[in-house]
């Protein structure tokens, strides 16, 4: 799941790196040390990292609030919207202790950042998208200080790079089956959550607020009892103890497509980068001269390419068998972001009758990660969209500046 963090535990070592593969799911971890990357030793370039030093050159305050402590002027110093909130009460984080059916965890999220908070916890998680680097975690302390510290926590590797990543640091959504105390129960199986996956597979040990048009889903459900269809979550615990009193159904869409992405993205980046830095070197040791091709490179980077571009797409999404509506204003809000091209469409503007978008392509398309690609990855990837993509998705990417 998002901010999925445990107890800090040593940060994961170096591993073997293959030069071809077919397919990305549960593949090898990549290699965070590797030269043409240098996750534990490169300064941040995120949104967090770029706060963080705002708060502590005392350019930017953070408001403390005696109820959630630093919350609110968080998200709003992040520029990420209440809406989003989404629940979690299986124990899946290293607050577990803290989280049950009766206090779940709440996770905020816009393009870049996610933001966990979990009531009477001594901190708030933070995972942010470095346009090199991938996801990287942090905690903000929640005691009331002047300046309060963020600290960046590289140990959260150990569950957050690893197939269920793609192999690199990233984001997971998971949905399991919680007992009564939100704990899961792991015999009876998990299932990672993206817009490929049936709604009868998701949100297992969430909350899930709105309607899915009487579509079966794992969420809202206790011990195998649970009901579907529900504005109002007040009968499972305290709502007014959250910022909102929803667990929004379409956020919850739009957070399982952007997880996977995100972690495309940031595949294709790692591949590419590294797949450049050791054709130098056999370069070298051949004697060839700087930027040689070589088939195997080219192989590599395409491979990674044609993953994030099927999934870019949409090309395995689940069809919605009914309508989906939310329940916090978070579906609006959605569609408000995001620039326009000269006949008013957006890539943020929702479908939910029969799929998640209404143009098939991810708006993460303008994200900072996506234009932080190596050149040779962009420009491939760009050029496979322009050769798949429908043809209005072809002209809201011109009309915006990205093709």
């Amino acid at each position: 799941m998002v901010l999925k963090l445990r107890t800090f535990v040593p940060a994961l070592g170096a591993a073997v790196a293959l030069c071809a593969f077919a397919g990305l799911d549960g593949s090898y971890v990549l290699p965070a040390d590797h030269s043409a990357i240098g996750y534990n030793k490169t300064a941040a370039q995120d949104a967090v990292s770029r706060l963080a030093r705002r708060i502590a050159s005392g350019e930017t305050r953070l408001t403390y609030d005696t109820t959630f402590g630093y919350l609110p002027s968080l998200l709003q110093a992040l520029h990420v919207p209440e809406s989003s909130q989404i629940l979690v009460f299986s124990k899946t984080s290293f607050q577990a202790p803290r989280i049950s059916p009766r206090m779940p965890r709440a996770l905020y999220f816009n393009d870049e950042v996610s933001v966990g908070y979990v009531r009477g916890g001594d901190v708030l998680e933070l995972a942010a998208v470095d346009p090199k680097l991938g996801v990287v975690f942090y905690t903000l302390d929640q005691e009331r200080l002047s300046r309060p510290k963020v600290d960046r926590q590289e140990q959260c590797l150990q569950c957050h790079a690893a197939g269920s990543t793609l192999g690199v640091p990233g984001l997971v959504i998971r949905s399991v089956y919680p007992d009564r105390h939100g704990m899961p129960i792991f015999h009876a199986g998990t299932f990672l959550s993206d817009h490929r996956s049936p709604l009868e597979q998701r949100w297992g040990g969430w909350y899930v607020s709105g309607s899915a048009g009487g579509a079966k889903h794992m969420g809202n459900t206790i011990d195998g009892q649970g009901r579907r269809d529900i504005t109002d979550l007040k009968e499972y615990f305290d709502t007014g103890a959250y910022l909102r009193p929803s667990s929004d159904i379409v956020a919850l869409m739009v957070v399982e497509h952007q997880t996977r992405m995100t972690n495309l993205i940031t595949r294709v980046g790692w591949e590419t980068r590294m797949a450049l830095h050791d054709r130098e070197v056999m370069n070298k040791a051949l004697g060839d001269a700087p930027g040689t091709a070589s088939e195997s490179t080219d192989r590599r980077i395409n491979n990674a390419v044609e993953e994030l571009v099927k999934y870019m797409l949409f090309t395995d999404e689940t069809p919605l068998t009914a309508p989906v509506t939310g329940a916090s204003g978070f579906a609006e809000e959605y569609s408000k972001m995001g620039p326009r091209d000269k006949k008013g469409r957006s890539l943020r503007e929702l479908d939910l009758k029969t799929r998640l978008l209404r143009y098939r392509c991810s708006p993460l398309i303008y994200s900072e990660a996506f234009r932080g690609l190596p050149d040779v990855a962009r420009r491939r990837t760009l050029a496979r969209v322009r050769g798949l993509a429908g043809p209005e998705v072809v002209e809201i990417l011109r009309d915006t500046g990205v093709l």
